[in-house]
C-alpha cells in the first residue's frame, strides 16, 4: 500500500508541479515595513489548481499570500508597476539616445 501511496504522490508531482506553489490562506492585514520591503508581486487566480485569489508579494527569498482587494496592497501595486513601467522606459530612452549619437557620429 505504501508503494502504491508513493507511485501516486510521484505521479501527481510529475502531472501538477504548480500544486504546492498555491496560497493557501491569505492574510487581510499585512504591514506596511513589509509592503515597503516588496520587490515583486503576482497575481493567483482562483482557477486550475489554486481555489483561491491572493497576491504573492515577493521579497528576498520570502512569499507573502495577501488577500488582492487589500487597499493598501492595491496601492502597492499601483506604485510597484509604475515604478517599473518608469524605469523600464528610463532604459529605452537611454538606449535610444545612444544609438542616434552613434548614427551621427558615423555621418
Amino acid at each position: 500500500i505504501s508503494v502504491l501511496f508513493l507511485t501516486m504522490l510521484l505521479l501527481f508531482l510529475a502531472l501538477f508541479p504548480g500544486a504546492f506553489n498555491c496560497c493557501m490562506k491569505i492574510s487581510d492585514e499585512i504591514p506596511s515595513g513589509i509592503l515597503r520591503r516588496v520587490e515583486r508581486f503576482e497575481i493567483q487566480k482562483a482557477d486550475g489548481l489554486c481555489h483561491l485569489e491572493a497576491v504573492i508579494l515577493h521579497m528576498k527569498g520570502k512569499k507573502f499570500c495577501v488577500n488582492p482587494w487589500n487597499r493598501k496592497v492595491k496601492k502597492m501595486m499601483k506604485k510597484l508597476k509604475h515604478k517599473i513601467h518608469r524605469s523600464k522606459s528610463h532604459v529605452r530612452r537611454q538606449r535610444r539616445t545612444r544609438i542616434t549619437k552613434q548614427k551621427e557620429q558615423k555621418q
